[in-house]
């Protein structure tokens, strides 16, 4: 992992936007962790990807917390 975001208590669409700014700080090729607990990002992160060309790596559910692991274009 080289980095971790921590979008845990924020709801739609702050974890979106916080996840594009901090893609901005990371170069190609790097693995970002981004921690949600906002339901909406199951849909939310997956269709961003997909838009941004970032590759969607895994999504682990605990309990309430979403880990996405985002690999950067």
């Amino acid at each position: 992992m080289d980095a971790t975001l921590d979008a845990k208590g924020l709801m739609c669409p702050m974890p979106i936007v916080q996840l594009a700014k901090k893609v901005k700080e990371l170069k190609s090729g790097q693995v970002l962790e981004l921690l949600v607990d906002d339901v909406g990002a199951k849909e939310d992160v997956p269709a961003w990807c997909s838009r941004t060309g970032h590759q969607l790596m895994g999504v682990e559910e605990e309990g309430k917390l979403l880990k996405f692991y985002i690999k950067i274009k």
